[in-house]
C-alpha cells in the first residue's frame, strides 16, 4: 500500500522558496568572490589600458606635459606618413607565413599522433623552439643567417643564394625572419592541431576505410572538416601575431636594413619609446587592432565560424 505525499502548505512552500533563494545568492557572491582577483586584474591591465589608450590616440601626449586634445589630428598624421605604410605593407606581407604554419603544423600532428615506438621523444623536439626564449632563438638564427653561416653555406652549396648575409640583404631579410617565426611556431601549432585531431572520433574514419575511402578521402571529408574549430583558433592567434609581430625584429634587425623589416607595430615602439610621441603611438595602436579585427572577420567566414562537420 502506498501513501500519497503530503501537499506542501502555502507557508512552507514559501520557506523552501526562500531558503532556495538565498542558497544561490550565496552561492553566486562565493563564485564573483572567487573571480574578484581575476576581475581586477583584468580591468587593470587590460580594460582600462584600452580605454586610455584610445584617449591618447585622440590627444598630444609626451609623458611630461599632461594629454591635450587634438581631435584626429595623430590620424591625418599616420595616414600621411610614408613610413607607417612601409611598415603596414610589412606587416601584411607577414601574413604569408599564416597558412604555411597551419599546413606544416597539421602535417607534423598528424605524423606524432601515431602509436609508435619513441614517439614522445618526437612530440618533445618540435615543442623545445617554443619554450625558447625568442632572444635566444634569435640571436642564434642570426648567428646562422650570417655571411659564413650554416644557412648561407647550405644555400650556396645548392646554388640557391651565394651573396652576403640574408638578413643585411633588403630582398630577403623579411622572409629570413619569418622562416625564424614558422620554424619557432610549428611546435606550438602542432600540440593544438594534436589536440584537435584526438577529439574527432575514431570511429568515423574507420566506419569510412570500411566504406573503401582511401587515406586521402578520410582526410579531406572526415579530418580536416573536424579539425575546422582548431584551425579558427589557430589562424585567428597566428594572424593576429603576424600583424602585430615586433619582437622577432627587435632582436634580429631593427626594422633594417633599409627599412625592408620595419613593421607596423614597430612603427609605433618608435614612435612611443623613441620620439615620445605616446598619442601618435597609439592612434598606430588603434589601426592595427582595426585590422586585425577585420582579418579576424575573414578566418571565421573561411572556416564557416569554426564550426566542425559530422
Amino acid at each position: 500500500m502506498t501513501s500519497t505525499p503530503r501537499r506542501l502548505s502555502r507557508r512552507e512552500e514559501l520557506r523552501l522558496g526562500t531558503a532556495g533563494a538565498r542558497r544561490t545568492a550565496r552561492n553566486t557572491l562565493i563564485a564573483y568572490a572567487f573571480l574578484l582577483p581575476f576581475l581586477i586584474m583584468l580591468l587593470a591591465f587590460h580594460t582600462w589600458p584600452v580605454i586610455f589608450g584610445t584617449y591618447l590616440a585622440f590627444t598630444e601626449y609626451n609623458i611630461i606635459n599632461p594629454p591635450k586634445w587634438v581631435g584626429l589630428e595623430n590620424f591625418r598624421e599616420l595616414f600621411a606618413d610614408e613610413q607607417f605604410w612601409s611598415g603596414l605593407r610589412n606587416s601584411l606581407t607577414y601574413i604569408l607565413v599564416v597558412p604555411l604554419i597551419q599546413v606544416i603544423s597539421i602535417l607534423v600532428a598528424l605524423l606524432v599522433n601515431r602509436p609508435l615506438k619513441g614517439i614522445g621523444f618526437f612530440r618533445t623536439a618540435y615543442y623545445v623552439p617554443v619554450v625558447t626564449s625568442f632572444a635566444v632563438v634569435g640571436l642564434i638564427w642570426t648567428w646562422m643567417y650570417q655571411q659564413d653561416g650554416a644557412v648561407n653555406a647550405v644555400l650556396s652549396a645548392l646554388g640557391l643564394y651565394k651573396g652576403g648575409s640574408l638578413l643585411n640583404n633588403p630582398s630577403t631579410a623579411l622572409y629570413a625572419v619569418m622562416f625564424v617565426t614558422l620554424w619557432k611556431g610549428i611546435g606550438y601549432y602542432m600540440v593544438l592541431y594534436l589536440a584537435g585531431l584526438q577529439s574527432i572520433s575514431p570511429e568515423l574514419e574507420e566506419a569510412a576505410v570500411i566504406d573503401g575511402a582511401s587515406r586521402a578521402q578520410v582526410f579531406w571529408n572526415i579530418t580536416l572538416p573536424g579539425l575546422r574549430p582548431t584551425i579558427l583558433v589557430c589562424s585567428l592567434m597566428s594572424t593576429i601575431s603576424a600583424i602585430k609581430v615586433f619582437e622577432e625584429i627587435y632582436v634580429m634587425t631593427q626594422g633594417g636594413p633599409a627599412g625592408s623589416t620595419y613593421t607596423a607595430l614597430f612603427y609605433t615602439f618608435s614612435r612611443a619609446f623613441g620620439d615620445f610621441r605616446y598619442g601618435l603611438a597609439a592612434a598606430g595602436g588603434i589601426v592595427i587592432a582595426v585590422i586585425s579585427i577585420l582579418f579576424g572577420i575573414l578566418n571565421f567566414k573561411l572556416t564557416k565560424g569554426g564550426k566542425a562537420d559530422g
